[in-house]
C-alpha cells in the first residue's frame, strides 16, 4: 500500500520566508501547504489535518502562539507536530512556546537547510519505537498510543510531557542528569534552556495529581511511587 508523503503547513506573513521553506521542505519530499496568517493558519490546519505545523510567532490577525492554543484544544491535533519560527530569542519566549504545546522553537534567521534538519529529527523520534508499555504501580505509560492512565483513567499530556514521563518511568528509581533529559527528549540539535525541564515537569506533576518525581538537587530527576 502507498504511504502518502508527511504533510506540513507553514504559516509565515513573509512571502519569501515561506517560498524558500517550501522549497526546501518540498525537496525533501514532503508535502507542503502555506498560510499568511493566524486565521488562515487555523483553517488549513482543519482542512489538511497535517503531521507538522511551522508557526511565526508575531503573524498578523492571530499569533503563533495563539495558533497553537487554539489547535492544542482540539483533539485531532493533540499529536500533531508544531514548531515555532520567530525572531524571539529570549529564554521566556521559548519558555512560552513549549508551555503553549510546541515540540520544538527555531530561532530566525535560520539557515533552511538546518530547518530542514531539525524537521526531519522530529519525524524520526515520532516514528521511533519507544519500547513496551510500562505498569508501574496504578500508572500505565502506552508509547504507542502516547496514552497514560492512573487507575484506569486516562490523563492527557502533551507529546514531550509524554515522552519526559516515559523516560523517567521505563528506569524507575535512577537519576537522570539534566543534559540527559534534554539529549534524550529533545534532541541534541535542538537548543532549549534548563528551565524548559522544569516546566515540563512541573505540568507532568500537576496533570497527574500523584507525587511521582523527585528532584535530586543540582543533578536532575527520578521516578518514584
Amino acid at each position: 500500500m502507498e504511504v502518502r508523503p508527511k504533510r506540513i503547513l507553514i504559516a509565515d506573513d513573509e512571502p519569501d520566508i515561506l517560498e524558500i521553506i517550501n522549497y526546501n521542505l518540498s525537496k525533501e519530499g514532503y508535502e507542503v501547504y502555506t498560510a499568511k496568517d493566524g486565521n488562515e493558519a487555523i483553517e488549513r490546519a482543519k482542512q489538511l489535518n497535517p503531521d507538522l505545523i511551522i508557526l511565526d510567532v508575531m503573524m498578523p490577525k492571530k499569533t503563533g502562539v495563539e495558533v497553537c492554543q487554539i489547535l492544542r484544544s482540539q483533539s485531532m491535533f493533540q499529536d500533531t507536530l508544531i514548531i515555532f519560527l520567530t525572531a524571539l530569542n529570549d529564554e521566556a519566549s521559548h519558555i512560552k512556546g513549549f508551555e503553549t504545546g510546541a515540540d520544538d522553537y527555531v530561532s530566525k534567521p535560520i539557515s533552511p537547510k538546518v530547518l530542514s534538519s531539525r524537521v526531519n529529527a522530529l519525524f524520526r523520534r515520532l516514528n521511533k519505537d519507544d519500547g513496551k508499555t510500562l505498569h508501574i504501580g496504578n500508572i500505565n505509560i502506552d508509547p504507542v498510543k502516547f496514552i497514560v492512565s492512573i487507575d484506569n483513567n486516562e490523563v492527557v499530556l502533551a507529546k514531550k510531557e509524554f515522552e519526559l514521563l516515559y523516560l523517567l518511568a521505563a528506569k524507575p528509581g535512577r537519576v537522570f542528569l539534566r543534559n540527559e533529559i534534554l539529549s534524550q527528549v529533545w534532541g541534541t540539535d535542538v537548543i532549549v534552556g534548563d528551565r524548559t525541564i522544569d516546566v515540563h515537569i512541573r505540568k507532568i506533576r500537576q496533570k497527574l495529581g500523584i507525587d511521582c518525581i523527585t528532584t535530586v538537587k543540582g543533578v536532575g530527576y527520578k521516578f518514584e511511587i
